[in-house]
């Protein structure tokens, strides 16, 4: 039995919804935000990171949602369902590219305007003007811009692909995911400018493994 550890509006979403996408048998155990907006420390007593995803597998903890996704493929995806074959040049190259473009290129600035937007929220009244400028001055000069970026290559990737590994769904696209759903959250993205970035967001929270997810995980809220 596969033990999912999973933290309300986090990347372990992605776990949740891997295992629905795979219809795989597991048990679910939820944990809620602390008012500091971090994991419970009781998830260190499963893992000494303390950080979600964490995924059980004969009693061995898992950690890493990119490592998790791996692993569940390599030994329950045996219809090799959502990883293209090494055959396909293109689409394998296209999974493996943006399966780690999510986390190295495009989540670091994102996770940046999260903590400077908490900084400001969570800032006594007295200094708020001051957290504000600063915030503002970071956003200015290092967040927008790797930001945009990152939305510029997604949206010209998917201009002509239907997908982020080509025509077909992988788990590239549940990686992509939490990236997207990220960077549309206050204010949401230019319709016009990110069209077909968009329409793909539709397309894969229409899946229905993705609404079972948030059925059981929760909706992921930015």
């Amino acid at each position: 039995m596969l033990h999912l550890h999973h933290l309300e509006n986090s990347r372990s979403f992605r776990i949740v919804w891997l295992l629905e996408e795979l219809n795989l048998p597991y048990q679910l155990t939820r944990y809620e935000r602390t008012k500091a907006y971090l994991a419970p420390e009781q998830l260190k007593e499963i893992h000494p990171s303390g950080k979600v995803p964490i995924l059980v597998v004969d009693e061995k903890p898992l950690v890493e949602s990119g490592f998790i996704i791996e692993y569940v493929l390599k030994h329950y995806d045996t219809e090799h369902t959502l990883k293209p074959s090494e055959d396909n040049d293109s689409a394998w190259e296209n999974y493996t590219f943006w399966m780690h473009f999510s986390e190295a290129s495009a989540m670091p600035p994102l996770v940046m305007r999260l903590v400077f937007a908490k900084i400001v929220e969570k800032s006594p009244m007295l200094i708020k003007p001051v957290s504000k400028m600063i915030r503002k001055q970071v956003e200015d000069g290092m967040i927008r811009g790797n930001i945009n970026m990152a939305l510029a290559l997604m949206e010209q990737h998917l201009q002509d692909n239907h997908w982020f590994a080509g025509e077909s769904f992988s788990a590239a696209d549940i990686q992509m995911h939490f990236v997207v759903a990220a960077a549309n959250a206050r204010p949401s993205l230019d319709s016009i400018q990110y069209v077909h970035l968009l329409n793909w967001l539709k397309r894969c929270e229409a899946r229905p493994a993705f609404q079972q997810a948030v059925a059981k995980g929760g909706k992921l809220d930015f």
